[in-house]
């Protein structure tokens, strides 16, 4: 398949995306408590979660991080400001309730540390991170990135590009420079790159495979009108519907 036949391809799942014709399921993140766009609130809930997406189901965790919001008590990890009032027991106690945490002693670790950062470098409102790098992806990732320490898992390569993508999709923010958020390589993503004959059988069995996929399709997009994070959700679907949808 020579490029303009697989670009054209790629237009045509993201047509059918639109249009609600690869499945029309929802996706892990839906699973939010609908809250106003452009809170300070929201933007903490697409956060931090983040840091505990490790090697897990993406349905399960968001559905934990929304009982772990509803519930009265257990909100309160949420709350970045007041996270260092709760003593590590208590948040892990809050974390495991609704098994939003997993490893109840590193991911309870992980979302403090988190959260201490936000309150460090942000004056506890992460919306200030894209704000004092002027909403530019190029500027956010290199902050994260030079600061890694302070930001656990969020910072990692796929998670980084991952949350970015979501906070693109589930907030208000228009974010500058969207070529630079690389498709996050999860199983159906590669699946679909597998389908299109971007990667063959044998890379499949390669260490580097989420990084190879990554710069494939950064590759082939660049000087197309096509972001790689505008493959995301199409492929996703077309994985996890098994390909019924032929193209």
């Amino acid at each position: 398949m020579d490029k303009n036949e697989l670009i054209a391809k790629v237009k045509k799942l993201i047509n059918l995306h639109k249009k609600g014709l690869l499945g029309g399921e929802i996706m892990p993140e839906d699973s939010n408590p609908n809250l106003t766009k452009a809170s300070k609130e929201n933007f903490i809930y697409f956060t931090l979660p983040m840091a505990l997406n490790y090697q897990r189901n993406s349905y399960t965790l968001w559905q934990s991080a929304l009982k772990t919001w509803k519930d009265k008590e257990t909100i309160k990890v949420f709350d970045t400001i007041n996270i260092s009032k709760l003593s590590f027991e208590k948040v892990q106690e809050y974390l495991t309730k609704y098994k939003l945490a997993l490893q109840k002693n590193k991911q309870t670790e992980f979302w403090i540390k988190l959260c201490l950062s936000i309150n460090k470098h942000f004056d506890g409102d992460i919306r200030n991170l894209f704000n004092n790098n002027n909403n530019d992806i190029i500027e956010v990732k290199n902050y994260i990135l030079k600061n890694k320490k302070d930001f656990p898992y969020l910072s990692g390569t796929k998670i980084l590009n991952y949350w970015l993508y979501v906070i693109s999709q589930y907030t208000n923010i228009n974010l500058k420079n969207k070529h630079s958020i690389s498709v996050a390589p999860d199983t159906h993503i590669i699946q679909s790159s597998l389908k299109l004959g971007v990667i063959s059988p044998q890379d499949l069995d390669k260490s580097n495979i989420r990084e190879i996929v990554s710069l494939r399709w950064e590759k082939l997009l660049k000087d197309t009108n096509i972001y790689p994070i505008d493959i995301h959700t199409p492929f996703w679907l077309w994985s996890r519907n098994k390909f019924k949808v032929e193209i």
